[in-house]
């Protein structure tokens, strides 16, 4: 009896178990076509053209309107002007299935799934045509398997609804090959100099080639690695029988000549301004190039449209920047930045015509600061300790150990006070002052005023600029708005905030700010930058009725025998805006250096900035105590002073 009910058990529970499992795959089953009558009736071909025509637009600080980043795609072009044999190397090396699959590419599909089950290091992909096309196209850069699954279903919708010619028509006008370049007449007139129509069958490969990787394979940054490709796309289509082998041969012998004849890819204004934005979205907030120009984004600056312009306008005025020696046209960048938020306001990031995410010199350069770092490393600390305006510094030919650093001009006053070695920016006793306070004291300073220093500026010739790296306008401008901010640095930044297609991108930091010193040492530095420019090295960047403090800033050329300068500084703020100016040269040698010092160069042009500007910044005062000329703390000057100057009033 019992073995019966254990048989009748046994048989109830299998019967019921069978039951559920059909009942999950039944439901499964439900799920999963629901799941794919969703994503067919989701797949919107219409979103395809929405997706291609999107443009990034940028909002100044006011929330208005300033400009746009957006893939220079107006130079579309017809299949029938794109040669064959271009037509071909995109096919054959992309998707040689093209013209047999409905959109996606099933055998091509698993053929990835498997290689990259395989421990060889390389990743497949196994994405159409069509499906590239889908994900340039859709307005989000969500990776997700419902991505996929939509990029999927909409290719097979498109494939129902435009021929396969139309399919890679739209494809080579919108693929990005690099460089700023957006389909195929773009990037033709960007590495070959021609029309598409004129593009050779080797030049066609290059092209081809370059779609897989656009930076890594961008023929002006890495031609072998460009060349190596084209000749994988060559051997692909011998492969597939686009061409013979000696057809291939013969353009693997072809010279490539690149000649850009592109011009400059970005649409919209302030171009410098959004090169940086672009910059600070990749590496602040993650997105990509691609993302950021085609996919429609919102991206809240700290721009000012007024001052930006003004900024550029003073850019536009060649006269103002000096020559070299040779005859050559300076380099230059600036950066304008509100000390209350650390946001850059305004920006040129070099002279000449733009070049799209081309170097800035504002952001990316690094070369000594020379004497603007002096109340960073120096004066700031020695103030911190006790020091004050009035405090007298040695001034006289001395040594260091092995460390014989010299005045300007080579005079030297015997003793002067602190505020006296600031305005005429002495270097002797600079360095002295540090020596007496101690270098760890000055290198702490640097640190909390965000200068970068490496192990080898560790020494007393930090005093006045002498670094390994240096360090960018950027840089400086943010150190400096330590001083207006009450002993505050704020952290510099180019976007408040980005809306993207499916609501807010995160950035991965925030801006910060730092206490650096007490408000106390920031007036009185404020006080002796003040009279900097309103009788010192500064002067001529004084303006009527503009509360005006700053340093100046000048390196040698480090070449024996050539006196002149490569840098050229000017750091000015008022207690609205710091700005940096940079004039130099970009490669310093015999026949290409600056012959005058940043009086005569980086000064003048501040106050040319500061003229154009000043309509559209506040203009509050510093409420600090003035500096006094008092007897008591007369200079003392050397004896070889006194008898030139008594010299020359006999002779």
């Amino acid at each position: 009896m019992k073995a019966v009910t254990e048989f009748i058990g046994n048989t109830w529970r299998k019967y019921h178990l069978t039951q559920i499992s059909i009942l999950l795959v039944s439901i499964a089953v439900l799920a999963f076509l629901g799941f794919v009558v969703y994503f067919m009736k989701s797949a919107d071909v219409e979103s395809l053209q929405r997706g291609l025509s999107q443009s990034t637009i940028l909002y100044d600080a006011d929330g208005e309107k300033a400009s746009k980043l957006s893939a220079n795609r107006s130079d579309s072009v017809s299949i029938k002007k794109m040669p064959q044999h271009l037509q071909e190397a995109v096919i054959a090396i992309e998707d040689h299935r093209f013209y047999e699959h409905n959109g996606f590419d099933l055998r091509g599909m698993s053929r990835a799934f498997v290689k990259n089950l395989l421990p060889t290091g390389t990743v497949q992909g196994g994405s159409t045509i069509t499906q590239q096309l889908t994900k340039n196209a859709l307005l989000s850069p969500e990776r997700t398997y419902k991505r996929k699954i939509e990029e999927l279903f909409l290719a097979i919708e498109i494939e129902k609804v435009y021929t396969k010619k139309e399919i890679l028509e739209m494809y080579l006008n919108t693929i990005y090959f690099g460089s700023g370049s957006w389909g195929v007449q773009n990037a033709s007139k960007k590495y070959f100099g021609k029309d598409v129509s004129e593009l050779t069958l080797s030049e066609s490969a290059m092209l081809a080639g370059v779609i897989k990787a656009p930076s890594a394979l961008d023929p002006y940054k890495n031609m072998d690695k460009a060349i190596e490709r084209r000749n994988v796309v060559l051997d692909q289509m011998v492969k597939y029988g686009f061409i013979t082998s000696e057809e291939a041969q013969q353009a693997k012998y072809e010279e490539i000549s690149l000649e850009d004849k592109s011009g400059d890819p970005l649409k919209g204004k302030y171009p410098h301004y959004t090169d940086a934005v672009i910059n600070e979205a990749i590496h602040r907030f993650g997105l990509t190039q691609d993302e950021l120009l085609t996919k429609g984004y919102k991206i809240y600056t700290a721009m000012d449209q007024d001052v930006q312009a003004g900024l550029e306008n003073v850019y536009e005025k060649d006269w103002l920047f000096p020559d070299d020696v040779s005859g050559d046209p300076s380099q230059s960048a600036s950066v304008l930045v509100d000390p209350k938020s650390g946001g850059v306001v305004a920006i040129v990031g070099r002279r000449g015509e733009h070049v799209f995410r081309g170097f800035n010199y504002a952001t990316q350069m690094k070369t000594s600061p020379g004497s603007t770092i002096k109340p960073l490393a120096v004066f700031t600390p020695a103030i911190e300790e006790g020091y004050d305006r009035y405090s007298m510094l040695k001034d006289e030919p001395m040594k260091f150990g092995d460390y014989e650093p010299t005045n300007y001009g080579g005079k030297y006053r015997g003793e002067v006070p602190m505020y006296r070695a600031v305005e005429k920016s002495l270097n002797v006793p600079t360095v002295w002052l540090l020596d007496q306070i101690g270098l760890s004291k000055g290198l702490d300073a640097l640190e909390r005023f965000g200068i970068p220093i490496e192990k080898e500026d560790r020494n007393l010739s930090i005093a006045l600029g002498g670094m390994t790296k240096g360090i960018s306008p950027l840089n400086l401008a943010e150190a400096y708005t330590t001083f207006p901010n009450d002993g505050v640095r704020k952290e510099t930044f180019f976007i408040q905030k980005i809306i993207g297609p499916d609501g807010p991108v995160t950035p991965k930091w925030g801006p910060k700010e730092v206490k650096v010193t007490s408000k106390e040492v920031t007036d009185e530095m404020t006080a002796m930058l003040l009279n900097v420019v309103e009788r010192g090295s500064g002067k001529k960047a004084s303006l009527p009725g503009v509360d005006l403090a700053g340093k100046t800033g000048s390196t040698q050329v480090p070449i024996e025998g050539v006196n002149g300068t490569k840098d050229q500084w000017f750091v000015g703020y008022t207690p609205d805006i710091v700005g940096a100016v940079w004039v130099g040269v970009e490669t310093v040698s015999k026949e290409h250096y600056l012959t005058a010092n940043s009086s005569d160069g980086a000064v003048p042009l501040f106050k040319e900035i500061m003229t154009e500007i000043s309509p559209y910044i506040e203009q509050s005062t510093f409420n600090v105590q003035e500096i006094e000329e008092t007897p008591k703390k007369e200079e003392k000057k050397n004896v070889i002073d006194q008898l030139i100057e008594k010299w020359n009033e006999l002779f």
